[in-house]
């Protein structure tokens, strides 16, 4: 019988902050090769996991984050490799988790710089110009 942390057992009634790692440098998983996986996050067929393959590892990605203990993501989960999957990977998840992911790990659509309570967020570079006004240079292509 193997000894389980209390964490571990309790994460369920945390949601996502009880269960996923809390910065995206904790993850340390494989760059390259073939994972064997735990039979309880095992789906059939996918116990074996070639972490090259990019079907494979978004597939076992989403698996992971979505049912997966500390542990287990911390283990197999690579923080690179999750930032440059996080698009083909956060419309598969829950929207609560995929939320929380962003956020926690500085993915897609949340990752903002953090600021202090009450300061205005920065202008962006790609802001786009005001709109023309009567005879403004977009008159002028006419």
């Amino acid at each position: 019988m193997q000894v389980m942390p209390i964490a571990d057992l309790l994460t369920g009634r945390f949601g996502p902050a009880g269960r996923l790692p809390g910065r995206i440098d904790d993850l340390r998983g494989p760059a390259r090769g073939v994972v064997m996986l735990p039979m309880q996050l095992s789906w059939p067929g996918m116990r074996e996991c070639d972490v090259s393959d990019d079907r494979t590892r978004r597939s076992m990605y989403g698996m992971l984050l979505s049912q997966g203990q500390r542990n287990d993501i911390v283990r197999f989960v690579n923080a690179a490799l999750l930032t440059e999957d996080w698009p083909a990977i956060a419309s598969s998840l829950d929207p609560k988790l995929r939320r929380w992911c962003e956020r926690q790990f500085a993915l897609g659509a949340e990752a903002e710089p953090e600021r202090e309570p009450g300061q205005a967020p920065e202008p962006a570079d790609h802001a786009l110009p005001p709109p023309a006004v009567d005879g403004g240079p977009a008159r002028a292509a006419r």
